[in-house]
């Protein structure tokens, strides 16, 4: 049987048709795995971009936020105000001047879309709480700033947009939401037993250590520029300096040295000014027009010396209008007595004053002066006039009161003899609708008896932490130095011996703000010391077992300009009363704050956000 075989034919064609094939798909492969690598490469370098971006975004904001902050902290709202108007803000973005690195990135305005530029606007004024790390302390009639930007890379391979916006609050917190504030050194050595119950700052270092037998208790957070330590004062040094453990010395919410400074809407380095007569020329809705006493008064009374050596009085009476200070008022009612300690009894005059006196003078041992002269105000008189006097009634209306009293004695000038204000009768003070009273003067400033301790005659505030009780008013003292006398003080006996300025048994209280100067500590001695905080106010009689309830907040900004005399330890021309002093925590609210007290300034960083590129976010 014959086989026949036939052998398969090869199609070499077809093979290679399958090599091109397969090429084609490992190319296809192979290009869309690198387009994946190079999508995946983009989406990383547009990711690594926008962050560099958005990191550059909030560089620019941050740079026009501390221009900002700094002429807040520097010179208050005031100048701010002015720099936003005239754009000094808009165009702080970074450049290759601040380094080479900016030279990688454009900014522009979010909004207007203007390049070199961020967008810087006015949202708000803001009152209210403050962050939470501001324990107890809120923002009074604050404006709020928006910043935003929007940032690109220069010859990027990919096309992002980086963004921030940054909501600022220019925070104005009341000076008096701190129990105890000063602006200098603050001294608490050698002190009598204390329980301090608010939040306590000084703009330098602060001095601790109890006396012997004493204890020094802070309930609320002590902060310090410099240092805190127990250092030698009044030649005493029971304790260790940097040993807390015998500093008698407890911090119950802690202390931080190295803090912040904390600044007003004045220069810190003459904060004086804030009860100083203006200077010729000042503007009153300057920057620092703006937070002198003298302008924020709406009743201003200046003791001259006339021509015929009469004391003359000029009172202003001026109210605020379109949002300016009463000093600019534009038709304030002034008159003139030149003979004032006859005039003001004149009732042919339309304008009387029954709660002055220009003619008591007494003697201050510790400042040892032979004859003060004296502008003595009654307070109660001084409502009663408020109230009764058709002028005053015709000049503040629609609930405008006059809620400042400015007081200058100038006749101490080109003289021997000093001149000091005096305040007496002011167990109830001038109501104004509840919105309080506050006395300036850049005189020496004396009180005597009780203060703020009624509002009816029948319900009393006398006790520590009894302003809660709706007994008393707003109420504070800013001056150059802070005198304390007793009800039975007399002005015959000034002279005499100390021992026979006895005072008597019956308690007084005081419920105001005390806004003060000091005598600094010139050394380590008893003739050098401050007398510290626990001698801010000052005494000329003998106190002895005898309470003084003080609800205050303390603040010391300045060295007293014309009570210059050192402290002097008791014994000299005083004893102390027994001090029951607190913190008057009724200035945590907002709604009782004692009329013309400065602020602190705090700029704070509000809200962030990143909004889409060409868009701010509108949070209010």
């Amino acid at each position: 049987m014959k086989i026949s075989f036939h052998p398969k034919k090869r199609n070499r064609g077809f093979v290679l048709l399958m090599v091109i094939i397969l090429a084609g798909c490992s190319l296809l492969i192979l290009a869309g795995v690198m387009g994946r690598t190079s999508t995946v490469s983009l989406l990383n370098l547009r990711s690594t971009q926008l962050n560099q971006l958005d990191n550059a975004a909030e560089a620019a904001v941050e740079k026009a936020y501390a221009r900002m902050a700094w002429d807040f902290n520097a010179y208050g709202p005031g100048y701010v105000t002015n720099e936003f108007a005239a754009n000094a803000y808009q165009t702080l973005v970074p450049t290759t001047s601040d380094n080479s690195y900016w030279g990688n990135f454009s900014f522009c305005n979010p909004v207007s879309g203007a390049t070199n530029s961020i967008y810087v606007s006015y949202v708000t004024n803001y009152s209210g709480p403050l962050p939470t790390q501001f324990t107890n302390q809120f923002a009074y009639n604050s404006p709020i700033y928006r910043f935003a930007c929007n940032a690109t890379a220069n010859n990027s391979l990919v096309n992002v947009v980086g963004s921030c916006q940054e909501d600022v609050l220019l925070a104005l917190v009341p000076i008096t939401t701190y129990a105890i504030f000063y602006n200098g050194e603050l001294e608490f050595s050698d002190c009598d037993t204390m329980t301090v119950s608010g939040r306590v700052h000084s703009n330098a270092d602060i001095c601790v250590g109890a006396g012997s037998g004493s204890t020094l208790t802070f309930n609320g957070l002590v902060t310090c520029v410099s240092s805190l330590s127990a250092p030698e004062r009044m030649g005493i040094s029971t304790w260790t300096q940097n040993n807390p453990s015998t500093w008698l010395t407890t911090f119950n919410a802690g202390y931080t040295t190295n803090y912040e400074d904390i600044n007003i809407a004045i220069q810190m380095t003459n904060t004086h000014s804030i009860i100083d007569i203006p200077p010729p020329g000042e503007q009153v809705m300057s920057p620092q027009g703006e937070v002198r006493l003298y302008n924020e008064a709406q009743v201003v009374m200046l003791i001259t010396n006339s021509p015929g050596g009469l004391p003359e009085v000029t009172m202003t009476m001026q109210t605020a209008y379109n949002g300016n200070l009463p000093g600019a008022d534009p038709s304030p009612i002034t008159t003139n007595l030149v003979n004032a300690t006859q005039d003001y009894l004149n009732t042919n005059r339309f304008l009387q004053l029954p709660f002055l006196t220009l003619t008591n003078t007494f003697v201050d041992e510790r400042q040892g002066s032979t004859s003060q002269l004296v502008t003595d105000i009654d307070v109660g008189k001084y409502a009663s006039w408020l109230s009764a006097n058709t002028v005053v009634a015709g000049k503040f209306t629609g609930g405008s009161y006059p809620t400042i009293l400015y007081v200058a004695d100038r006749r101490g000038i080109a003289t021997s003899k000093p001149a000091v204000v005096r305040l007496s009768n002011g167990a109830e003070l001038p109501n104004n609708n509840g919105l309080g009273f506050t006395v300036a003067t850049d005189n020496p400033l004396y009180v005597k008896g009780n203060y703020n301790v009624t509002v009816n005659g029948s319900t009393y505030a006398y006790g520590l932490g009894s302003t809660t009780n709706g007994a008393s008013v707003p109420a504070a003292f800013l001056c150059d130095a802070l005198t304390l006398l007793s009800t039975n003080w007399s002005d015959s006996l000034s002279g005499d011996a100390y021992g026979s300025r006895n005072v008597p048994q019956g308690n007084m209280t005081v419920n105001a703000a005390i806004v003060t100067g000091n005598v600094p500590s010139t050394g380590t001695s008893a003739t050098t010391y401050s007398g510290g905080v626990e001698n801010i106010t000052r005494f000329l009689e003998k106190w002895s077992n005898v309470t003084l309830t003080l609800n205050t907040s303390i603040v010391v900004l300045f060295a007293s300009d014309m009570a210059t005399a050192q402290f002097q330890v008791p014994g000299n021309y005083y004893n102390p009363p027994v001090r029951n002093w607190g913190f008057d925590q009724t200035y945590y609210s907002p709604n009782h704050q004692p009329p013309g007290v400065p602020c602190a300034l705090l700029p704070i960083r509000f809200n962030w956000y990143k909004p889409p590129p060409g868009s701010v976010v509108s949070a209010y």
